[in-house]
């Protein structure tokens, strides 16, 4: 008997259509997709996999989410599940699933991963160690919260994704120019923390009910607020092949912990975390989705997996093998260096003679394209091997040989 699962991808971009396609192949799926793109431009082939479409104007809008799971039902019956990947969907697919009984996480614990303040009210709650917060409504509150905590601090919007509009503030003129910009007010309120320095690091997990059954590790170098900070850095992110060594045992105790106060059930999880430079622990946000950044790909060449198509079977029929990691592997992100469109990428040759034999995928920007303003970059580079130190030494010396112009 086929499980109809209900997918909402607004847009046909690349990685999204990783996601479209796991689900379409699994076994016991027929699959309805719900996006803003029309079916047309969805590759032949893999609409061909749909068992039916449904286009609304804004996908992000739970009214015409509705709408859309309404029509789609009457052509291939009810959905058991309704999914999508983009951290902005999760609150209103939570509202979708709770008005038409849908199974899966309800609309108060997609806000608990979704309303980055009250996810910290809930860590604090619990005894989850995490940074200092403060909502702000009113200037008054940020500058109280400030000459409390003291500088640096961290603004960032209470609904956001990674380290997009977070930025650092170091003194009162920054604090008054941000208060100016954003005017905090009871509708638009201001989110602060106190600045954790440390290394920052990820834990991704994978929950069936309430029960975290794998999980994965990372390192980043530097910290994605340092990336969006200088232009001029290439990030890079490092899955040690060690994931189950005792100098984790701290993280995973709390990371399970921060999942159960939030109330993860069934799915794959992404939290980013900071070890403080006395090694403490800091938790920083946690995603109820799988993470981006090439992330899943990476994940999955360090365990021999698809990590995509694993995700679509945990989420269609909950069953899921733990995978074993074989590798250590790493992602270095290419980012352009001047202002422009891409103009020539240098260092390659070098690269490909030192470390060539480690490179599993690369995306290259090509001659003439416009610059990223994400922090990930133009484009990137895979490394995988047994030995931990062998791929993160490969990491800096892809970063200081390769080069992006742009002019």
């Amino acid at each position: 008997m086929s499980t109809a699962v209900f997918f909402v991808a607004p847009f046909f971009i690349r990685t999204t259509l990783r996601f479209v396609e796991a689900f379409a192949d699994t076994p016991g799926v027929e699959l309805g997709l719900i996006s803003q793109d029309p079916l047309e431009r969805l590759p032949p082939p893999l609409a061909s996999k749909l068992a039916a479409h449904w286009r609304v104007a804004d996908a992000l809008d739970p009214v015409q989410i509705h709408s859309a799971v309404r029509g789609l039902s009457e052509r291939i019956g009810p959905p058991a599940r309704l999914l999508a990947v983009l951290e902005q969907l999760q609150v209103p697919l939570a509202e979708v699933r709770e008005a038409l009984g849908i199974e899966g996480m309800g609309a108060e614990t997609a806000q608990n991963f979704r309303d980055k303040a009250r996810m910290k009210q809930v860590l604090r709650e619990a005894g989850i160690p995490c940074a200092r917060h403060c909502l702000a409504h009113e200037p008054d509150a940020a500058l109280g919260f400030a000459r409390s905590v003291g500088y640096p601090l961290i603004v960032k919007p209470p609904a956001g994704s990674g380290a997009q509009d977070t930025f650092r503030i170091g003194n009162d003129a920054a604090l008054a120019e941000a208060i100016g910009l954003v005017r905090p007010s009871a509708e638009r309120p201001m989110l602060m923390e106190e600045f954790i320095t440390g290394d920052e690091h990820s834990f991704d997990t994978v929950s069936i009910r309430g029960q975290h059954v794998w999980h994965s590790l990372s390192r980043y170098y530097p910290t994605p607020l340092e990336v969006v900070e200088n232009r001029w850095i290439q990030w890079c992110v490092l899955l040690p092949r060690e994931v189950d060594a005792p100098v984790y045992d701290d993280i995973r105790e709390v990371a399970f912990g921060a999942l159960d106060a939030l109330g993860m059930g069934t799915g794959l999880s992404h939290m980013e975390w900071f070890r403080r430079r006395d090694g403490s622990i800091a938790v920083s946000e946690v995603g109820a989705r799988p993470p981006g950044a090439q992330f899943t790909t990476l994940i999955g060449y360090a365990h021999e997996i698809d990590l995509y198509r694993v995700w679509a079977n945990l989420m269609a029929h909950e069953t899921f093998t733990p995978p074993v990691r074989h590798y250590a592997a790493g992602i270095a992100f290419l980012r352009g260096q001047g202002d422009g469109r891409v103009k020539a990428i240098h260092g390659l040759d070098q690269a490909q003679a030192e470390i060539g034999n480690l490179v599993i995928e690369v995306k290259l920007p090509q001659a003439g394209e416009p610059h990223s303003l994400a922090y990930e970059g133009d484009g990137y580079v895979i490394l995988r091997h047994p030995d931990t130190a062998v791929v993160e030494r490969a990491l800096a010396r892809v970063v200081s040989l390769v080069r992006v112009e742009l002019g």
